[in-house]
């Protein structure tokens, strides 16, 4: 059974990390701003998409409460695998995290790569079952066709998360 907080947070008061600056060498950075280059897509730049992804349950990002970092996401012959941690063991938002990250990537990434979407081992008690829902492209659709979970989706997207959205 899962424990709640006293106010109804699966993780009342989680640890908050300084996020990480991250910097590109000179090259890389006149190859991204030049469009005629070939410009790689690297775990770098995945980071960069999710990492300012809003919690659902608090005003923090992702990278924050370390629940993406970036040595969590590989990339190897256009497959992309990011594992995230979530915050507590019995997290009831980590299904709702780990399709923020999808949608996020979907609209980031171009369409020849394909992203697959875990929690990290260990650290969630229905870690098998969620990945099986992440990673499963009609469950995905089906999700994203209910409007109200969709707009909690766009909410973290764009720095507002679940509890935010309803005050």
């Amino acid at each position: 059974m899962a424990t709640i907080g006293a106010n109804g947070l699966d993780n009342a008061a989680p640890t908050i990390h300084a996020a990480v600056e991250l910097k590109r060498s000179a090259v890389l950075c006149a190859q991204e701003l030049d469009e005629d280059a070939d410009d790689e897509i690297d775990p770098l730049e995945i980071f960069e998409h999710i990492r300012r992804i809003n919690d659902p349950e608090h005003p923090h990002t992702l990278e924050e409460l370390k629940v993406v970092r970036l040595d969590s996401i590989n990339l190897v012959d256009n497959v992309v695998s990011i594992h995230f941690t979530p915050t507590v063991p019995h997290c009831s938002m980590v299904t709702l995290i780990g399709l923020c990250i999808r949608v996020k990537l979907l609209r980031s990434l171009p369409e020849r790569l394909k992203v697959d979407i875990y929690v990290a081992p260990g650290t969630h008690s229905s870690e098998h079952a969620v990945n099986k829902q992440l990673n499963d492209k009609e469950r995905v659709a089906a999700a994203l066709e209910n409007d109200k979970l969709l707009d909690v989706v766009n909410g973290c997207l764009t720095g507002g998360g679940v509890l935010e959205m309803h005050m």
